[in-house]
């Protein structure tokens, strides 16, 4: 299958998210957080074995210097920029604008998502597939976060649902503009290397760091076995 195929897929996991939230039906927040463990130990293993090293040795200090930008990118869209953001469901109400704020930088970080994607598979459809796997890992999650803070600011939950599509349009057009603008494409990797290496240590690991018992550990390490068997696997 091509990027553009496995970028509709992970868009999917985005609406998925939302409808956990807006069908209403019971949600397991130790589920959800087990999950972000596991998609966080994936992710930072992508990144820092695979994303990062490729992008240095593809374009040395240019490369490095492009992965520290993606890095404080997203920093910028999601913390900076917003005063209210954070991966699993809202449960206390917020304005209308930590709303938008927060859909505006997670559209960001989406078409970064979608350029990650084409990136990996224009480097080698295992490191696309690898890729793929740390992105759909997170989207839903994702998808949740945003559906629950729409309907938290008072958002119906159609534009809840709406929310989660247009990440998800996002993560295609990533894809979709990766492939057909030279730059994009040639520095694609050393962006989403720093946009997944935020993503993992700064979005996922803080939302289950902390919590009692062994669970979430085990599921952040299974999330680095998890990698290395793929990786094995593909190999």
């Amino acid at each position: 299958m091509s990027a553009l195929v496995y970028s509709l897929i992970a868009a999917a996991a985005n609406v998925a998210g939302a409808a956990a939230v807006t069908s209403r039906r019971a949600w397991s927040t130790r589920t959800l957080e087990l999950l972000i463990a596991l998609a966080a130990g994936f992710m930072l293993s992508v990144a820092l074995a695979d994303l990062i090293p490729d992008a240095i040795a593809r374009d040395g200090q240019r490369g490095a210097m492009f992965v520290l930008g993606g890095f404080l990118l997203v920093h910028l869209t999601q913390h900076a920029m917003t005063g209210h953001f954070h991966f699993g469901e809202e449960t206390h109400a917020v304005s209308g604008r930590v709303s938008a704020s927060a859909l505006a930088g997670l559209l960001l970080h989406t078409f970064c998502d979608g350029v990650a994607i084409a990136s990996g598979f224009l480097v080698s459809p295992e490191l696309g597939l690898l890729v793929f796997g740390a992105i759909v890992l997170h989207k839903l999650p994702e998808g949740l976060a945003i559906s629950s803070l729409v309907l938290a600011a008072g958002g119906t939950r159609a534009a809840a649902l709406g929310a989660a599509a247009l990440l998800g349009a996002a993560t295609v057009a990533g894809v979709l503009l990766t492939n057909i603008t030279g730059p994009l494409a040639h520095y694609g990797l050393a962006l989403s290397g720093g946009v997944t290496l935020y993503v993992g240590a700064s979005n996922l690991i803080p939302e289950f760091q902390g919590k009692a018992g062994w669970l979430h550990n085990a599921a952040f390490f299974g999330g680095v076995a998890f990698y290395a068997l793929a990786r094995i696997g593909l190999a």
